[in-house]
This record gives structure tokens, sequence and C-alpha cells, in this order.
């Protein structure tokens, strides 16, 4: 249900493969908690690849037949929440969704929770919750008109409607499209070039932007010099902060320290 698999030593590929639209139940959502736990806790892990089996499905989001039976237990999210990532706020590493076919609810949603976004041309994105008598709440609702320019991100909400991974590319959401069958080569490529900067510099990266964006410039630079962000005091204390300067001006590749 949930294959893994490292790439280059730094690169955690998690590939949700539950025929024939990979919708997400308890089980799969058990899974993609402990993925993404695995993910963060393993310091050799520089960034997390998403993706689904096949090329019809990245996610069809939750299964409704399951709530439908009553199934869906809501308080047996793990730590990362619904999927686990949507709300696995201390994860500082990059994820990236390899959107392979239609993300459809929390399919989308957890689109929506990654930090990049590669997605087949041909693939579609939906919210249809509003159409099943349902709100999306697994991130859709909240991060969505954050993401997407707010009208844009009400049209889908509201209506239920798709819209496909090149209009969204123009909207700013999709970082790369790609052509069918290579929608996770070209997120591992991204991730590649990722993973030749400091580890300690991405991860403060994300720490800054994840805990400023809700502030204004001045208070987020005071935020960021006010010593309260762990990430970004490793950064500036490590080895990395003189390593790639040297590097630079030795004209070599810079050997990181984690």
């Amino acid at each position: 249900m949930i294959r893994t698999a490292v790439e280059d030593g730094s690169i955690l590929v998690v590939t949700m493969d539950r025929p024939p639209a990979n919708a997400i139940d308890q089980l799969m959502s058990d899974g993609l908690d402990e993925a993404f736990g695995r993910f963060e806790a393993d310091d050799d892990l520089r960034v997390c690849v998403i993706t689904g089996a096949g090329d019809r499905f990245f996610s069809a989001g939750w299964d409704l037949k399951e709530v439908a039976a009553g199934g869906a237990d809501e308080s047996r999210f793990g730590a990362g929440g619904y999927m686990g990532l949507t709300e696995r706020w201390g994860l500082l590493k990059p994820v990236i969704a390899a959107v392979n076919g239609t993300a459809a609810g929390g399919g989308f949603e957890l689109a929506l929770a990654c930090d990049l976004v590669v997605a087949d041309e041909r693939a579609r994105f939906v919210l249809p919750e509003v159409r099943h008598g349902l709100v999306a709440e697994g991130g859709g609702v909240i991060r969505a008109p954050r993401r997407l320019p707010p009208m844009i991100a009400m049209e889908l909400l509201l209506t239920g409607a798709p819209m496909r991974a090149e209009e969204l590319s123009r909207h700013g959401f999709v970082n790369r499209l790609a052509k069918p069958g290579q929608t996770l080569p070209v997120a591992l490529e991204l991730a590649r070039r990722i993973c030749e900067a400091a580890p300690t510099a991405v991860t403060a990266t994300k720490e800054i932007v994840a805990g400023t964006l809700h502030l204004s410039e001045r208070d987020a630079y005071a935020s960021m010099r006010g010593g309260t962000w762990p990430g970004y005091r490793r950064m500036r204390e490590s080895a990395n902060r003189i390593e790639g300067p040297r590097a630079f001006a030795g004209k070599r590749l810079p050997r990181w320290v984690p």
C-alpha cells in the first residue's frame, strides 16, 4: 500500500500504491505517517518525494466508501495528522509532490502540504468535497487560499470543479510540468539539486519561510534575528557557513556536514 525507496542515499521516495485510484483509507494514512516520520527522524535523508503508482491517479483522496461505512476515525491520525503530512509542523526538510495523475480531495490536499510540486502535464487537480456535503478540512480550505490566488482557490473550493496542471502552473502552484511518464524523474532531478545545497541552510530556509509568512516584513526580520529559530541558529553556527564560501573561492565542490 505504501512503498518506500531511497535514491542516491539521501532522497526518500514514497509511493502510494492502492489500485485502482490510490484512495487513502486509514491504513494508508497510517503508512504515510510512518514514512514521513522516518523521513523526519533520519538525518541522512535530505528530501522526500511523494508520488502515486500507475499513470492515472496520484490519489483520489479519502476513501469515501470507508467514510460511508463509518470506518474513518480522525482520532487515529498520527503525529503528522491526516496523511502524515498535513499537520507535521516540525518537519523542516523539503517534500516534493510528484503528481503523476489526478489529485482529488485528499490527494490535492497532500500536494498542497508539500513544498514543491512536479505534475504530469495531463494531471488534474480537484477539491470535490462540497459536492459530497463535506468541507476540504484536510488542508484544502486552509492551504489553497495561501498557495493560490484567493479567487482561484475559492472557485476550486466552492464548485468542486477540476483544474488542469497547466492552468495551476500559470497560477504558480506547479513548479515543473512533466511529459507523461516523466514526473518522478523530473521530481528526482529537482530533489538532487536541493541535495547539492548545505543541509543546514535548507533546513533554516524552510523554517524561516514557514514561521514568518503570516508576519509583516519588519516583524519577520525581528523574528528571524530574535534567536528563536533553532534551525537558523544551527545554520549560523555550522561549519557549512565557512565551507560554502571557501569552496566557492577554491572553485571546488563543497563538503557539507549534517
